[in-house]
């Protein structure tokens, strides 16, 4: 089985999710000996955010321009969708960041969205090609947006999930941690209660 792991927050050791995200992929990894798993960071090795020029190595784009720098991009564009399809798992750090995702993430999430590759058009409309995958994310947040008021500002897991539903990945599970930012009683509370979900995560993973 071949894993792909990703982290997005720019707090390094301070972070939940990358911390979230490890836990994950070594559990993983502890229960599936002989898998291989590839890491990416986005924010180390930030994905450069897109210009028609880049966009046009992939889809149709008016008035594109590509010049050296783009073609160099393109052929990252060809990297990073290519390890996504040749990958079974996606585990992902995802932090919210203003209701959303990290821009790092977002740049590496529009690189994927290639006509022809995961998905394509048809009279009936958009048909994903990427489906068989699972995406796990590590989602952290520093408020309450599960439930109550501020479920109306989640746009980070509603985003992933509709995201990955459009390449036609149906299994996208979530390790959430909340209320990091109420003190270091709450959030040691809600990371240890994240972290004691994902023996039966990993679990439910590997038998699916």
């Amino acid at each position: 089985m071949k894993f792909l792991h990703l982290d997005s927050s720019f707090a390094a050791d301070a972070s939940a999710s990358r911390q979230l995200s490890r836990i994950i992929v070594a559990q993983m990894a502890e229960a599936l000996p002989g898998a291989e798993v590839r890491y990416r960071d986005l924010v180390d090795d930030a994905v450069p955010h897109l210009t028609s020029a880049i966009a046009a190595g992939f889809r149709s784009v008016v008035g594109a321009t590509p010049d050296a720098a783009a073609s160099a991009e393109h052929a990252r564009s060809e990297q990073l969708v290519s390890e996504f399809l040749d990958s079974d798992v996606i585990v992902i750090g995802v932090p919210m960041y203003n209701f959303s995702v990290p821009s790092q993430l977002k740049a590496w999430l529009d690189r994927l969205a290639q006509p022809g590759r995961t998905f394509r058009y048809t009279a009936e409309g958009p048909v994903g090609l990427a489906g068989g995958r699972r995406v796990i994310v590590a989602s952290t947040r520093g408020g309450m947006y599960s439930v109550g008021a501020g479920s109306g500002m989640d746009f980070q897991e509603s985003y992933l999930t509709a995201f990955f539903g459009f390449l036609g990945i149906t299994d996208v599970q979530f390790v959430r941690a909340e209320r990091l930012s109420k003190g270091a009683e709450a959030r040691e509370q809600s990371l240890a209660e994240a972290t004691a979900l994902v023996p039966d995560l990993v679990a439910r993973t590997l038998a699916a």
